[in-house]
């Protein structure tokens, strides 16, 4: 894997200038169209986003990283570590107005920990989780594990309460109810993908007395409607933002920051201290990148500076980073990595032969209406083609790839397999070895 390090900047509207002059509802473009929904199933942002939306957790995290509760009230260790009970606070409600309970509780982290990278790592070392009450969850530990509640309160792929029917879906199927307890409510039958979401304020949600504070905190719903207005174009979000069609865009294409901050209108502001991470993905379970020596080669061709060139014009938003933890993170260290920080041709050509690559198709799967991970993607073909690489650059949506990366098969006519997806993750996902999906993936 090869990083490179780029601050997302969000471009807001005053709300005094709420588009179509209706103060009650609040636009946003998102970066991508909803298609999945759920946030457990994938690792989509925009499923995620939704997630936060409509559901709600148990433990979740402040600006400063730390574990703070949410939908607990309380939770307590026995004295040697391995028993941890989780406490609900009172009255919590599903938006069809069914209880939460702890059952709901237990079942949802099971499912979680079936997919996500942090579950994973800490269920391997639980001997049971159980309710104990409506309002009581109980996990026992095979073995000491110091992290439990890092895990367990992670916003990466966070473990969203589900009701438990709805949880008990098989992890590798997607869930198709969307019911959760969250301060907004999901209006499904006002979803039309490729055009808007909208979401209602819960009436019921009762909000933590804390003020917020990263993830954690009292959740306020400001407004009684919320729609995500997909606009795949970056111009034309621009445009609608100006002429006060929509409130905010979730991410400003960097190239367009000049205009926006021409426009006393508009406030520009680099939320994501830690930035996002670009990844390309290679399919090691096809030829040729199923030889570890092709994925080699592609961390010995591809150059961090021709990405952050393409993907953030202005030289204050990207920076290389030589890290497998995201630079500017307590673990950051380029220790084994850094005799990969330069790019070498000629190594990354006789590897790739090495590994028995002979001149077969390449595909690679470019998400055109995402600006940043577009220009990752030609980037990569373009030194692929340098080196004699037989690339098919296969366009298409970001909600056409995010199912179709899951797809197991070969590369071949009339057939869905690919070889090379790209995306780009938070940089708090790569500041942690149990959020540090791509790190265990194979």
């Amino acid at each position: 894997m090869r990083h490179a390090l780029a601050a997302a900047a969000i471009a807001l509207l005053p709300m005094a200038a709420s588009a179509q002059g209706d103060p009650n509802v609040l636009r946003m473009a998102p970066a991508g169209d909803l298609r999945v929904l759920d946030p457990t199933w994938t690792s989509a942002a925009i499923t995620l986003n939704f997630g936060q939306m409509i559901y709600d957790v148990v433990l979740t995290t402040d600006s400063q990283l730390r574990p703070q509760p949410q939908m607990a009230e309380s939770w307590r260790t026995s004295d040697d570590g391995l028993t941890w009970t989780f406490t609900l606070r009172p009255n919590l409600a599903f938006h069809d107005g069914t209880p939460v309970t702890a059952n709901d509780v237990v079942a949802s982290w099971k499912r979680w920990a079936a997919r996500v990278t942090a579950g994973q790592v800490l269920f391997a070392r639980v001997a049971s989780l159980t309710a104990t009450d409506p309002r009581t969850v109980e996990l026992k530990l095979k073995e000491p594990f110091g992290p439990v509640l890092e895990a367990l309160s992670s916003p990466v792929l966070a473990p969203f309460v589900m009701r438990a029917a709805d949880a008990a879906t098989d992890p590798f199927q997607q869930v198709r109810t969307t019911v959760g307890s969250g301060p907004f409510r999901f209006e499904a039958d006002q979803h039309r993908q490729g055009d808007r979401v909208v979401y209602s304020r819960n009436p019921a949600y009762v909000p933590r007395s804390e003020p917020a504070d990263g993830y954690a905190g009292g959740k306020i719903a400001h407004f009684p409607r919320v729609e995500w207005i997909y606009l795949p174009d970056a111009s034309t979000q621009a445009q609608a933002l100006i002429k006060g069609e929509i409130d905010v865009i979730e991410t400003l294409q960097s190239d367009l920051v000049p205009l926006m901050r021409r426009n006393r209108d508009v406030e520009v502001r680099v939320l994501n201290q830690l930035g996002t991470v670009g990844h390309i993905r290679p399919n090691s379970l096809q030829p040729p990148f199923s030889d570890p020596r092709a994925r080699q080669a592609l961390l010995a061709l591809l150059d961090q500076a021709e990405f952050i060139a393409a993907t953030t014009p202005d030289p204050s938003l990207g920076r290389e980073c030589h890290s497998l933890f995201t630079c500017g993170t307590p673990l950051e260290s380029s220790a084994g990595i850094a005799e990969w920080s330069r790019p070498d041709t000629e190594r990354a050509k006789r590897l790739l032969a090495e590994a028995g690559y002979r001149g077969e198709p390449v595909v690679l799967m470019d998400p055109a209406d995402q600006p940043s991970i577009h220009a990752i993607a030609l980037v990569t073909a373009d030194a692929l083609r340098r080196i004699g690489v037989n690339v098919q650059v296969e366009t298409m949506d970001w909600s056409t790839l995010v199912p179709r990366r899951n797809n197991k098969r070969p590369v071949g006519p009339g057939l869905p397999g690919w070889n090379l997806a790209f995306t780009t993750w938070g940089g708090f996902t790569f500041a942690s070895v149990l959020t540090n999906t791509p790190l265990v993936s194979t």
